[in-house]
């Protein structure tokens, strides 16, 4: 990850990260590694969204390597990074694109207001950037303003993208889309579908006939399910995974708002609770904001640890 993103993370993780090292800082100066101490520690990594499961994991490391030693704010700070880091590395995966399918199928899904069409637009630009010949489906026909909105992404990127009419069957506007994406050569098809939960039968079916309809052209896509999540949430990002994972077969995430969270730590226990792929984060607005997930930097910036 350049260093130009690794400023813009710690300053994108700047709540999070002064929620964390305020509580270490008034919990440790310079003490000495006790039970009180740990319970501390437990409940303010709990509070970070670390998730009960994985600070208790964390406290009983530190158990065994510090315990009963002086320690300071930076020393913790330092090894909790370190522990963190050892949770993020198993998922911390790239986004493959298996440039043998023609064209790689991406199917990305998510509740409305995660960032997942602004994810899609990005992903856009990354990839044409990259020279892939990416193109895109407004597959949440039902939201106006998602078209719209991806519309403008495709024009920013110089990109083709598939739209239909207001309520037009999704699962028929991707088997077009299919069809044009095989004559025009694109390389990758971005899909963006509906995230409505309120009706979650309605949108179960409608994702699986969309998987359907995919299997017909191409029996081996979609290549990749991928999840967006909006960091601000929290915990309840755990629970959107699990409700997501009940309708399709989910690849990876993609977190995203994480500028706008004191929430972060929520990325650790996502890592540790669905051994899911974290394939890239969002830090911003714009198409540079979204970049490849990167454990040891994301685990530096989010403790205040020293590079």
């Amino acid at each position: 990850m350049a260093l130009g993103f690794f400023s813009r993370l710690k300053a994108g993780l700047t709540r999070s990260t002064t929620k964390l090292t305020t509580g270490i800082a008034d919990t440790f100066t310079k003490r000495k590694l006790d039970d009180f101490a740990l319970e501390e520690l437990e409940e303010l990594l709990i509070a970070a969204d670390l998730g009960p499961v994985v600070a208790a994991r964390v406290i009983r490391s530190f158990r065994r390597a510090r315990f009963g030693q002086d320690v300071s704010p930076g020393e913790i700070r330092a090894a909790l990074a370190d522990e963190i880091a050892k949770i993020l590395v198993p998922v911390a995966l790239p986004l493959v694109i298996d440039e043998t399918r023609h064209p790689f199928v991406i199917l990305m899904v998510g509740v409305n207001g995660t960032g997942k069409t602004t994810t899609i637009g990005k992903l856009a630009q990354f990839y044409a950037d990259a020279g892939q010949k990416p193109m895109l489906v407004a597959g949440d026909t039902f939201r106006a303003a998602a078209v719209e909105q991806l519309q403008i992404w495709a024009e920013r990127a110089h990109v083709p993208i598939v739209t239909g009419p207001q309520n037009a069957d999704p699962a028929g506007l991707v088997f077009d889309a299919m069809v044009r994406a095989e004559r025009e050569e694109a390389k990758i098809l971005l899909i963006d579908t509906a995230g409505r939960l309120h009706n979650k039968a309605a949108l179960m079916e409608e994702l699986r006939k969309i998987i359907r309809v995919i299997k017909k052209r191409d029996p081996t896509a979609p290549h990749a399910v991928l999840l967006t999540l909006d960091a601000t949430t929290g915990q309840n990002a755990l629970t959107q995974v699990q409700t997501f994972r009940d309708m399709v077969d989910l690849t990876g995430l993609i977190v995203t708002k994480l500028d706008g969270s004191a929430r972060a730590g929520v990325v650790v226990a996502l890592a540790d609770s669905t051994g899911l792929p974290i394939h890239a984060i969002g830090v911003g607005e714009t198409a540079a904001d979204l970049r490849p997930f990167d454990a040891k930097d994301f685990a530096r910036a989010l403790t205040g640890a020293e590079v």
